[in-house]
């Protein structure tokens, strides 16, 4: 099969090189202004990997979207909308497109295939493809589980049975509002654990994990989604390479950030904070650990107050 990936970072370079393992044909499309892809071409590495060499790298988007069947889209997720807007000038009709990303639309609190389907209007299916695993652990041959889902059992399970593997066993994602907001919202709760990290109060985790499972099962059961999702491999399942990880963007940024140190790569629970704050108002959802991480990184609030005030909150029963 055919299968193109649009995006060429870390998990994009990835999947690369994983779905030529499972033996299909892939191409890889990266934009032209990019010094990170212009290296990949020149010498087909990273520094994670080494590509082989039957995957073929194109700055050419429309060659890209042409030829692959099933198309993964592997991008920063506020970039998603100006991809998809540009998308939809080609002919997509009956192709399959699986977001690789974890994030919610900044500005508008919007899921990310809400994004996309707004903006690719001809008749193509759309996935998410989320939950646990890190490049680094992948390459040394270690397993994980993912999810794979969308509003079509029958796409689910054809990706499913495309992409799975020794490495990678997929679950058949059953809620699609709670696992892309669950997701994206892990990184959040991975910022937070960063920032427990560089304050010295990493045996909070503990705490943080319980509490943050908790708080967003209570915005996903208000945004029409099961509650129970939040329990599974997208959100609680993703934690431990989130929360604990070296590998983590999201941890490493917040434990730069309360530390005065500079992160430079990207890290998508900044954003998504942002869309939280947005999803708490409309849907009336009190987030604790999300307006606190907010009130850190975008207010620019005293970490070590907040956060101390946050866990001495008034006592009441845990459910």
């Amino acid at each position: 099969m055919n299968v193109t990936i649009l995006g060429a970072g870390r998990w994009g370079a990835f999947l690369a090189w994983y779905l030529n393992r499972l033996g299909h044909q892939t191409m890889v499309w990266g934009r032209a202004d990019s010094p990170n892809f212009a290296e990949l071409v020149k010498t087909r590495r990273n520094e994670y990997l080494t590509l082989p060499p039957d995957v073929v790298l194109t700055t050419e988007l429309d060659q890209a979207v042409e030829f692959g069947s099933m198309i993964i889209i592997s991008i920063p997720s506020q970039n998603l909308r100006g991809l998809a807007h540009i998308i939809n000038q080609y002919p997509v009709a009956n192709k399959a497109f699986v977001l690789c990303m974890k994030g919610l639309e900044e500005d508008s609190g919007k899921r990310l295939t809400q994004v996309f389907n707004e903006e690719v209007t001809q008749n193509c299916s759309v996935a998410i493809w989320v939950g646990p695993g890190h490049v680094q652990d992948y390459l040394n041959g270690i397993p994980n589980c993912m999810v794979i889902g969308s509003d079509s059992i029958n796409t689910t399970k054809a990706l499913v049975q495309e992409f799975g593997s020794d490495l990678i066993r997929f679950y058949y994602g059953q809620d699609l509002i709670g696992n892309e907001v669950g997701a994206a919202a892990k990184n959040v709760i991975g910022v937070a654990a960063g920032l427990l990290d560089g304050l010295n109060y990493s045996s909070l985790k503990g705490a943080l994990m319980a509490r943050g499972a908790r708080e967003i099962s209570r915005l996903v059961r208000a945004m029409g989604g099961n509650e129970l999702t939040v329990y599974g491999l997208s959100h609680l399942g993703d934690y431990s390479a989130t929360l604990y990880s070296p590998y983590s963007h999201n941890r490493a940024f917040g434990e730069a950030f309360v530390q005065g140190r500079r992160f430079t790569k990207l890290a998508e629970g900044v954003a998504t904070c942002r869309a939280l704050m947005l999803l708490a108002e409309r849907y009336e959802i009190e987030l604790p650990i999300c307006d606190s991480v907010h009130q850190i990184i975008n207010e620019k609030k005293d970490a070590k107050e907040v956060l101390l005030n946050l866990y001495l909150r008034p006592v009441k029963f845990e459910f």
